[in-house]
């Protein structure tokens, strides 16, 4: 195919008066846009904040920009790029549309001012010939800086994957159109609401929460001019009455894991309506004087009850934060009342089966609050695999496989599958596992080594010192406990369970450390207490009076390497340290070759 047509023009009634009459095409015809900032002439472009991008598509560009010109929010915008292609339909330019706004938000040097309703991932005839366009186009913008990295380096990022700018599975589409409607319903009404949003890993819990925010913000603050686009997917909610009922609302997003939280505020911050303030701890939330009308809370599984916490200065906040919000310390209260204390309305976003912690909320409260959703039809599951390319049944091969699930309830036990297309393999050598992901890292990036918390973190307090040995093989843990996966020294190193939750990887070389074993007399798999490091991930409880059991253990150590198994995109490979472990998993593992 032909390449496509950019003309860049400056962003004024002048400039495209003079361009309009040039060609038919320039005034009935399906085009591609981008505004953006920039001088006319000025590629480098970079000052300090961040500069404001908009992609759009019409089939009177003309007519468009002069609709522009009008707008407060793009009067300061000074660069005009239309992208004309003789070939191109109102479906080949939205897909453009698409993929330009969910690349320059991952590339991190603009902010994207458009909404995230209307981005597609519909099929349409010929759509893969035209894709092939869409490179060519991003390469040239890329020439004249727009974009400021390659399109791999973009998908691998953060900021990609966590953007608000995706396009939603059908499940997420209808989780998100549901909830919408419920909270409308509510506001208008003046009635509390909890909502739970229920997914196994990699099917988009945390993409949900950061879409449905910025929608939201959109939402409340798009004026009724700037509504060009009346046919996407949630257009109905951009209403003057809905606007209304969220005039003035307070919003929060609440992530327990401390990396992801980072990761997400970096996000907010690139992100117009969004805030990093908006992006809170629990602890945060609690010790507000402000009241939220809606908190939205991303892995709700890794919410705390009452137990021994990271710091003597949490635990006192603990209990302060009791004190204040129900007048007297009561041990029973856990993070999530004090959410549901500070709010009126709640989302719930969780997977019980990834409680890494005795000191996460316990399973029968989350059980509880997941019934109490579906009684209230207040429950959307998700099921689409967006992660893993094996597909959901993998998640579940996986559970079944370490037992976390309840093979009770199973008419017929776990067989051995393959998982077309996805690479799993079990290793006998750690140096021949380290090696291939290495060879993957310069493949397709983004492949890291991951394990159980097995061996005792020597290296925290001396760099010098190696904290797991296997096999002749010296590793360090994670030197940095936010963002390990983009450090400079993360691929020397293995990252442990609490840098990884919630992120993705192309590929995952996973150890099974000495705390998990198998028992070939019985044929279950036990805990090795001994081999197991994390202190606050096995010690008792004793505020609350709770022991915990090598089976209340296990459960926690499956969840973990569970959550470690189902990281990589592309692959996971295996490595186990007990050999009879190594054994049982031979049947459900392809050998490496």
């Amino acid at each position: 195919m032909t390449p496509s047509e950019i003309t860049r023009l400056d962003f004024t009634h002048e400039a495209v008066s003079r361009w309009a009459p040039g060609h038919p095409r320039n005034t009935n015809w399906p085009v591609v846009y981008v505004l953006d900032d920039a001088k006319h002439g000025d590629k480098a472009r970079r000052r300090p904040g961040f500069n404001d991008v908009y992609v759009g598509e019409s089939r009177n560009a003309a007519t468009r920009m002069r609709q522009h010109f009008d707008s407060p929010d793009k009067q300061h915008l000074k660069t005009i790029r239309v992208i004309v292609d003789e070939r191109f339909n109102k479906s080949a330019c939205l897909d453009l549309e698409s993929f330009l706004i969910r690349l320059l938000a991952g590339d991190g040097a603009y902010r994207v001012l458009n909404r995230n309703d209307g981005i597609t991932d519909g099929e349409y005839y010929d759509r893969e010939l035209y894709q092939e366009t869409f490179r060519d186009v991003f390469d040239r913008l890329r020439r004249d800086g727009v974009f400021t990295r390659s399109i791999p380096e973009i998908e691998n990022s953060d900021l990609f994957k966590l953007s608000p700018f995706k396009a939603l599975t059908q499940d997420q589409a209808v989780a998100v159109e549901g909830i919408l409607e419920g909270l409308f319903e509510d506001l208008e009404s003046g009635t509390d609401s909890t909502i739970v949003i229920q997914g196994d890993p990699g099917t988009g819990k945390t993409v949900v929460a950061i879409y449905l925010l910025k929608l939201l913000v959109d939402i409340a603050s798009t004026a009724p001019a700037e509504d060009f686009d009346s046919d996407t997917m949630f257009s109905d909610f951009f209403d003057a009455d809905y606007k209304e009922l969220l005039s003035g609302l307070r919003f929060a997003l609440v992530v327990p894991q401390q990396s992801l939280r980072e990761s997400i505020r970096k996000v907010f911050k690139k992100t117009p309506g969004l805030h990093p303030a908006m992006v809170k701890t629990a602890f945060d939330v609690g010790e507000s004087d402000e009241y939220f009308d809606l908190l939205v809370i991303d892995e709700a599984h890794r919410l705390n009850q009452r137990a021994n916490q990271a710091s003597a200065s949490q635990n006192t906040k603990f209990r302060e934060i009791n004190e204040k919000l129900f007048g007297a310390d009561d041990k029973g209260k856990t993070q999530l009342d004090w959410l549901r204390a500070k709010s009126k309305h709640q989302i719930f976003l969780l997977d019980a089966a990834q409680s890494v912690r005795p000191a996460d909320l316990p399973f029968e409260l989350l059980d509880g609050l997941v019934r109490a959703a579906k009684g209230r039809h207040r429950h959307y599951p998700l099921a689409t695999q967006m992660r893993v390319q094996a597909g959901a049944n993998y998640v579940d091969y996986v559970r079944r496989m370490l037992g976390a699930s309840d093979e009770s309830n199973l008419t017929e036990p776990l067989l051995p599958h393959s998982f077309d297309g996805y690479d799993f393999r079990l290793f006998e050598s750690v140096t021949e596992m380290r090696e291939e992901v290495l060879r993957k890292e310069k493949e397709a990036s983004l492949s890291r080594l991951l394990a159980g918390f097995a061996w005792p973190w020597k290296s925290k307090n001396d760099k010098t010192l190696y904290d797991i040995e296997v096999d002749g093989q010296r590793f360090r843990w994670n030197s940095t406990q936010t963002d390990w996966i983009a450090s400079p020294k993360s691929l020397e190193e293995v990252g442990s369970i609490h840098t990884v939750q919630g992120y993705d990887l192309n590929y995952a070389g996973v150890i099974i450390g000495p705390d998990l074993r198998f028992d070939p007399r019985t044929r279950r798999l036990y805990v090795d207490r001994a081999s197991y490091f994390d202190t606050r991930g096995k010690q008792n409880n004793k505020t609350l009076g709770k022991k915990y059991t090598d089976e209340d253990l296990l459960r926690f150590i499956r969840n973990i390497y569970a959550v470690l198994l189902t990281r990589g995109i592309r692959g996971t490979f295996v490595y186990v340290c007990d050999p009879a472990l190594r054994e049982y998993l031979r049947d459900f593992i392809p050998l490496a070759k």
